[in-house]
């Protein structure tokens, strides 16, 4: 299924159906500021894992990362410094994933990492999403390395590929091809590991 949503102004009736179709443990394919996502509810270990086996990552050694709709919710799922907290007050919502050690509100496939990516995208519909869910989102994107690029940025083409797999497509519009730009904040020092899509405002 795909459904159009508009950025602008997300229609809060279909904002609903996604958020129906994540409690149900379902996959949805939706917008962000960078490229598109797909995710779950992140609390739902079940969905998580079938995310994790097709695309290949081992939660073990990658850093899974949570779409949060604001900064009020983060300290809940990650441990935030107030030097980090200010960081990120300058630069969210943004193309931006903050790497922050987690805490115990995660469920234990986070864990072993220790460690949970945060963003709070500048995109309309998948925060209007998430504060309606009351949960945050797992965040990976759809695009794959030496893909056409049209296969990660058109909508209608997600749906053709990913359409078997996820039970949801949104149509928000032309994605980017840009990734976040992901800043490790589980050290003292904040360190960009890739540079992507956003100026850092130190």
């Amino acid at each position: 299924m795909i459904i159009r949503i508009y950025n602008e102004n997300p229609n809060p009736r279909e904002v609903e159906k996604v958020v129906a179709v994540l409690r149900e443990g379902g996959i949805v394919i939706y917008p962000t500021d960078t490229l598109y996502g797909i995710g779950c509810d992140a609390l739902n270990v079940r969905a998580v894992e079938k995310i994790c086996e097709m695309k290949g990552i081992n939660p073990q050694k990658s850093n899974l990362s949570i779409i949060c709709n604001d900064l009020s919710i983060i300290s809940e799922y990650a441990k935030v410094s107030t030097p980090v907290f200010k960081l990120m007050k300058r630069n969210l919502p943004g193309p931006f994933t903050f790497i922050l050690p987690t805490t115990s509100s995660l469920p234990k496939i986070y864990k072993k990492k220790k460690t949970v990516g945060i963003r709070v995208p500048d995109n309309d519909i998948i925060r209007e999403i998430v504060a309606q869910l009351g949960n945050p989102v797992l965040s990976t994107s759809v695009q794959l390395e030496s893909e056409e690029s049209e296969y990660s940025t058109h909508p209608e083409l997600i749906h053709e590929k990913w359409g078997s797999f996820a039970d949801l497509v949104i149509d928000g519009g032309t994605g980017g091809i840009e990734p976040s730009t992901v800043i490790d904040c589980s050290e003292d020092e904040p360190v960009i590991i890739r540079q992507g899509k956003g100026v850092l405002k130190l």
